[in-house]
């Protein structure tokens, strides 16, 4: 893949970012309780990507995909399709650059992720599902002549993200993994490239919900595969197929995959409230019930960096979400 990211071009899409993406901390979770989740000796170090502009980390690759676009094209303006945290970022980066964005999110999309991209300034479509927004999507570029900014896919984007992964190995070096959540792979692909770039010791592990696993299915396949339907409560994290270049990007980079269900995910929302002081989406979650889960007895001892990926969640859901959680399986 001769166009994959390198050191200098991930260092060089943050600078041309600039101020308009904040360099999130990185905390070292430090809590009495947490050796009986993540095992003894484990130090577990968080990449607060849910303090980003517009509480996730999708402003990275929108803004560095508008930013690489024509002055004409950017002054006729952008689409995208979402089910929330990628919409609001296209309209944050439209307002940042001074042009406008025609959203096209589900149906089933969170009305507070819907009019929070409305609050940003985004014209917003609602339609069936995310399959049926796809295809409006392209109806929208034709018509419009709008530039799509497409929510995981495309080297711009991969560069976009893996400003988070560079900046996180900076922050914390020395990590031993890092465990990154996978929707359609676009954080994943420039995350991990980035880790991988600069640490090449540092394993990397993707974390998919058990009803959202696109990733899985086209690494057991060797090229990008779809799913049927979108069954998580991680909605941020259900992307209804994979693409070339971000799945690439994923099997060069990462060195594994492991599944999530939605009660791993709520108790790891659950954790992240009453230890870390972090009232978080499900995606964003999903690291943390990755290590919890299917990584605790491998990763006991280690230096592990958790990417806390967003916090796009209504009040009412988020305290469902809580209440709903059950003790982990013996």
């Amino acid at each position: 893949m001769s166009d994959h990211p390198t050191i200098e071009t991930i260092r060089a899409t943050r600078a041309q970012l600039g101020a308009r993406v904040i360099t999130t901390p990185v905390r070292e979770w430090l809590d009495r309780g947490l050796a009986g989740a993540v095992g003894p000796g484990t130090r577990v170090f968080l990449k607060e990507e849910l303090f980003q502009r517009t509480g996730s980390f999708k402003p990275r690759g929108a803004l560095a995909v508008m930013l690489d676009l024509r002055p004409d094209a950017l002054a006729r303006g952008v689409t995208a399709v979402s089910a929330g945290n990628h919409a609001m970022a296209v309209a944050y980066a439209a307002g940042v650059l001074g042009t406008t964005a025609r959203v096209v999110m589900p149906k089933t999309a969170s009305p507070f992720r819907v009019e929070s991209c409305r609050e940003l300034g985004a014209a917003v479509e609602l339609v069936e599902n995310v399959h049926v927004a796809f295809e409006r999507v392209r109806e929208i570029e034709k018509s419009d002549g709008r530039s799509f900014v497409h929510p995981f896919e495309g080297p711009r984007t991969a560069l976009g993200t893996a400003s988070l992964g560079l900046e996180f190995v900076e922050q914390a070096p020395g990590l031993d993994a890092v465990i990154v959540p996978i929707g359609g792979g676009g954080l994943a692909a420039g995350v991990a490239a980035a880790v991988k770039l600069s640490s090449p010791h540092t394993q990397v592990f993707g974390v998919e919900p058990v009803g959202a696993n696109s990733m899985h299915r086209s690494f057991a396949a060797g090229s990008p595969q779809s799913i049927e339907a979108v069954r998580t409560i991680a909605d941020s994290l259900g992307a209804p197929y994979a693409a070339p270049y971000s799945f690439e990007l994923c099997r060069r980079y990462v060195d594994e995959l492991v599944l999530v269900d939605d009660d791993a995910l709520r108790r790891a929302m659950l954790l992240l409230f009453r230890s870390a002081k972090l009232a978080v989406e499900p995606a964003g979650a999903a690291a943390t019930a990755a290590l919890c889960g299917p990584l605790r007895e491998r990763l006991i001892g280690r230096k592990v960096g958790l990417i806390v990926c967003g916090a796009n969640i209504d009040s009412a859901t988020f305290a469902r979400c809580l209440a709903e959680a059950q003790p982990a399986p013996e």
